[in-house]
């Protein structure tokens, strides 16, 4: 499909030389684009807030019951705010244009307070999605500053100010230094440990398993026996299981019932923020954070292979499943040019979100350009890029699609003292499947009657324990906080990040779960007792309302902080005559067996333990008894690190085992445990072997000397003799903007092929 973006048009009925304020360069760039003439606009960027709460003190006036946040633009914001300003002065009119959320609006009222603009004068553009329409529209729909949406998140940051500045210390002052306490964040991190003490305190039930096939390879789902219903847990002894089994070896079966029934299967809604993250998590592996990422680049604008830029889909942290009737209804054209009417028989669909609080008012994660399939898409974009358009963009189009149909098919199997069921099922039409990569289901129906014999043909029985619930997931935790209404739609990504970073949680992308760290333990705990509404999911899910009742105008923000602050600092002064500290240490007369700092004894959640007097740096603990401890034996490769001489250790990632330096983290190196060296290929610097590595970004490739020699690439070397026309220097080719074309490894000179 042949795809044209126009990107360059005449905005009407504006003043020359307006000045655009976004948040974001990207975006600044993207905007530029559909303006003309260019000389009469600047775009330019925040780079985010320009004024925030100052970074190394509380920040906020409490006088009475009044509250007054002490905003501070930072060193690093000072001089892009100077160059906002000079161009201010020049601009005959100015634009606020950064996102249509809360916090979008907070960075437009702190731009132009900072510009010393009034921000209920100032002229404030929002568009959910970065094209050329879109962006018309807003310049010809400008509004002011909304105080109420300003003020919802005001209160959010203060709420999270006043928890982070006051709880944290006490914490860290009863029971390890940096640790972190968030309105949030802690209630979040409860419910990652109540499932987990669900996991310890499992008690497994014994149950058996009766495995049946009939003849033709038909297994069957035992569900009655002696005119008991069984679940699965009924068949509890041995002694149950062997009765059963004897009975259904003797036994003589015929069809009793045979129930065929059409049953339709609705499309899934598109993508919200959430739903976004989990199934990217699911289907991809991407951590929330790296959706986020991705889906930001996409709606702020990507390059086109003619040079042109445009934003992809629309703005992604949203709860709306709102579609916008243009997109809907170009969508249904496409839909019946590629399968017929049969699939869009019913319409236009509706959605609506069942998120506490859904900003109805905005659109649900959908392409901005519908005719741009994914197959256009992936000759341009990052591959990662790619596999999150391909997924919104199906999601969207089935979204649009008519209702699949199926028949479902039931057969009782009747004994003389047992009943089975076999279950049937075959695809009669594929509707919204069309776009979900489904692949044709093989038709199971069976030509049985009733009354016709049947013939067991195995039986077996098999021991079973009922198992823990799963830890959760990322894609689950989102789920679960989107169900309580805990956070929105912009802080799923941020919680999980936060818990990760302070390290209060470890996640395993193989098994894609969410492990609690013993400090983790003992946070909580000490919450629960002292300031249980912090971690209370209701309350948090409550003052979540609240923050939307400010958004609406039906709650006033000072109120809601009163209401928090001054019962919380109570607590905060009782905490800390009442809250035992666990930092207490005795010596014990010997050294770490690691760094050589002192042992002392501690006291943690199971008791005392021998610990390094070096932690967090030197993690080393082993039990009263002299047990070792930790949950990882260090094991020697007996080989030295190339950049300090240290011994390199064996140690265990998330892609297997690999070598690091025991100098960590003064020194960083690592290494695969086997290198994986590519043939017949030599570096292009030193010309010692090239080997293959694994990243986050995926594949790259590294000279097997690095890092004394840096060589280091995503693309290999040629087989032939190839140089760069520029320095001569050795090339190789890869992919840009769709196009192939050598690159010199030295000079990084492109050239197309």
């Amino acid at each position: 499909m042949n795809i044209k973006v126009a990107v360059i048009i005449n905005v009407r009925g504006l003043f020359l030389k307006n000045l655009i304020i976004v948040e974001s360069p990207t975006k600044a760039k993207t905007i530029s684009n559909f303006l003309y003439p260019a000389k009469d606009f600047k775009v330019i960027a925040t780079k985010g807030h320009i004024r925030d709460l100052p970074e190394k003190r509380f920040g906020i006036k409490v006088e009475g019951d009044s509250f007054t946040p002490l905003y501070t633009v930072s060193p690093e914001n000072k001089k892009k705010l100077d160059e906002i300003i000079e161009f201010a002065k020049q601009a005959e009119k100015i634009y606020l244009a950064t996102d249509e959320d809360r916090e979008g609006e907070a960075i437009g009222f702190h731009t132009a307070v900072a510009l010393k603009l009034d921000p209920k004068r100032v002229s404030r553009i929002s568009f959910h999605e970065i094209t050329r329409d879109a962006v018309i529209k807003a310049f010809n729909n400008p509004r002011y500053i909304d105080m109420n949406l300003v003020n919802a998140q005001q209160t959010r940051r203060l709420l999270d100010r006043i928890v982070g500045y006051k709880l944290s210390p006490l914490l860290g002052q009863k029971i390890q230094r940096g640790l972190s306490a968030g309105r949030v964040q802690s209630a979040s991190l409860k419910i990652i440990i109540d499932r987990e003490r669900e996991i310890k305190n499992f008690i497994p039930v014994e149950y058996w398993k009766m495995n049946t096939i009939f003849e033709d390879k038909l297994e069957a789902n035992l569900y009655e026996f002696k005119s008991n219903k069984l679940d699965k847990i009924s068949i509890n002894t041995l002694e149950y299981a062997t009765e059963i089994e004897e009975s259904l070896l003797k036994d003589k079966f015929i069809i009793g019932e045979v129930d065929l029934r059409e049953r339709k299967v609705s499309p899934p809604p598109p993508f919200m923020t959430s739903t976004l993250q989990q199934v990217a998590s699911t289907k991809f592996g991407f951590s929330p954070k790296k959706t986020m990422n991705l889906a930001q680049m996409l709606y702020e604008g990507v390059e086109f292979p003619d040079g042109k830029k445009s934003g992809l889909i629309t703005y992604m942290r949203t709860d709306s499943l709102n579609l916008s009737e243009d997109a809907t209804s170009r969508a249904i054209e496409l839909i019946q040019r590629d399968y017929g009417k049969d699939y869009v028989k019913d319409g236009i669909r509706k959605y609506i979100s069942k998120s506490k609080g859904a900003q109805e008012a905005h659109e649900a994660i959908r392409p901005t350009i519908v005719d741009l399939t994914p197959l256009t898409a992936k000759t341009f974009l990052e591959p990662d890029l790619y596999k999150l358009y391909n997924l919104i963009y199906k999601r969207f189009f089935a979204s649009q699609t008519a209702d699949a149909n199926f028949h479902n098919q039931t057969i009782d199997i009747v004994g003389n003292e047992s009943r089975l069921k076999l279950i049937g099922r075959k695809l009669l039409f594929k509707g919204f499947y069309a776009y979900a990569d489904m692949d044709e289901e093989v038709s199971t129906i069976l030509s049985l009657k009733v009354g016709d014999e049947v013939n067991l043909t195995h039986l077996s029985k098999e021991q079973r324990f009922t198992e823990p619930p799963n830890r959760y997931s990322e894609a689950g935790l989102i789920k679960k906080l989107e169900s309580l209404g805990i956070g929105r739609p912009s802080t799923y990504s941020s919680i999980i990040s936060t818990l990760t970073t302070r390290e209060y949680i470890a996640v395993d992308r193989k098994k894609k779960n969410m492990t609690p760290t013993e400090v983790a333990f003992i946070v909580i705990e000490t919450l629960e007792k002292h300031f249980p509404e912090i971690v209370d999911e209701t309350f948090t899910a409550h003052m979540e309302d609240n923050l939307d009742l400010i958004a609406n105008n039906e709650q006033n923000w000072q109120n809601i902080l009163k209401g928090f602050y001054f019962p919380f600092i109570e607590k905060i002064e009782t905490g800390k005559i009442e809250i035992k500290s666990l930092k207490e240490t005795i010596p014990v007369g010997r050294e770490c067996p690691q760094c050589n700092s002192p042992l002392v004894k501690r006291k943690g959640r199971f008791g005392e333990f021998i610990a390094c007097s070096g932690f967090p740096k030197c993690r080393f603990i082993e039990k009263i008894d002299g047990e070792i401890a930790t949950k990882k034996e260090i094991r020697w490769s007996g080989e030295n690190c190339p950049v300090c001489s240290k011994e390199l250790k064996i140690q265990n990632g998330k892609n297997g085992e690999f070598l690091a330096c025991s100098g960590f983290p003064k020194c960083r190196f690592t290494k695969p445990l086997q290198e994986i060296y590519i043939e017949n290929m030599n570096c292009p610097i030193c010309d010692s072997k090239i080997v293959e590595r694994s990243g986050p970004k995926g594949t790259y490739y590294r000279c097997a000397n690095y890092p004394t020699c840096k060589f280091q690439a995503n693309f290999l070397p040629t087989n032939d003799d190839r140089r760069c026309s520029k320095c001569d220097g050795k090339v190789g080719e890869k992919i840009y903007r769709g196009a192939k074309v050598i690159e010199c490894f030295q000079c990084k000179t492109r050239e197309k092929i």
